[in-house]
């Protein structure tokens, strides 16, 4: 019997805040991400540990979720 495999969803991420002035912690998440400057955005799975690190910087961010 084949498993059908859930497809997960998607989150476009994108840096709306500076960096300047943030600590080397909130800088190496956005640089986790794969963010780089204000208004760079990047699209990642709907996982745990991408959550995580978005809760931690959430007031640098503008988080949407991809409609396919």
């Amino acid at each position: 019997m084949a498993v059908k495999k859930k497809e997960a969803s998607q989150l476009n991420i994108k840096l709306v805040r500076s960096l300047i002035g943030r600590t080397e912690r909130q800088r190496a998440i956005v640089k986790g991400l794969g963010l780089t400057k204000i208004n760079s955005a990047v699209v990642r799975e709907n996982r745990p540990e991408i959550l995580g690190m978005i809760k931690k910087i959430e007031f640098m961010l503008e988080v949407t979720e991809v409609v396919k």
